[in-house]
Parts: C-alpha cells; structure tokens; sequence
C-alpha cells in the first residue's frame, strides 16, 4: 500500500511532510507607556482583537502593571495587519500606543 505513495512522492519531488508544514505564529503585544490611557486601550482590544470588555480589562491591567500584555497568536499576516491598526489607531488619536509582535 506504500508503493504507490512513494511512487507519487518521487514523481512529483514533493513529499506529504512537505504539504503537512504548520505556519509561524506570533504573538502580538501591547506596551506600557505613560500617556496613552487604560480607556483607550481598553477600545484597541475590543475593537481590533476582538476581546470582550472583561478580556480587555485584564490584558490593559497586564500592560499596565507588568508592562506589556499579550493580546492574541496569529499567522505572520494577521499578526501585522493587527500592529499596523494599533498604530495607525493610537496615531489618530494622539497616542504613543507601542504594539509589536513576537515569534512564538
């Protein structure tokens, strides 16, 4: 039953671990800083991750008190798609609001 598979795999050059590969995951984070309020990145959480106010709450209470907070894992896309609202956001509301991301 084998035979066939391996037949396939040499024909082909590609191998089934090579169709299997799971994407990098990174996490996104928030850091402390002095002038951006809880409130709104309490907003920044639920409005672009999605989190429920009670969600928000703990992670604001994480950046605030540990100085940074994890707010998700996502693909390398979503991931940068995300810090790129958060900065775009915390900039049109005048904010230093600093968000990265972090390979798992």
């Amino acid at each position: 039953m084998t035979e066939p598979i391996q037949n396939e795999e040499q024909e082909s050059g590609v191998g089934l671990a090579d169709e299997v590969r799971e994407p990098k995951r990174f996490k996104v984070l928030l850091h402390n800083d002095d002038y951006t309020t809880m409130e709104f990145v309490v907003k920044v959480l639920m409005r672009i991750f999605r989190k429920t106010e009670a969600e928000a709450v703990q992670i604001m209470l994480n950046v605030h008190n540990k100085g940074v907070g994890v707010c998700g894992v996502y693909t390398a896309e979503v991931a940068e798609l995300k810090v790129s609202l958060v900065r775009r956001l915390a900039r049109q509301n005048g904010y230093p609001l600093k968000c990265s991301m972090e390979e798992v």
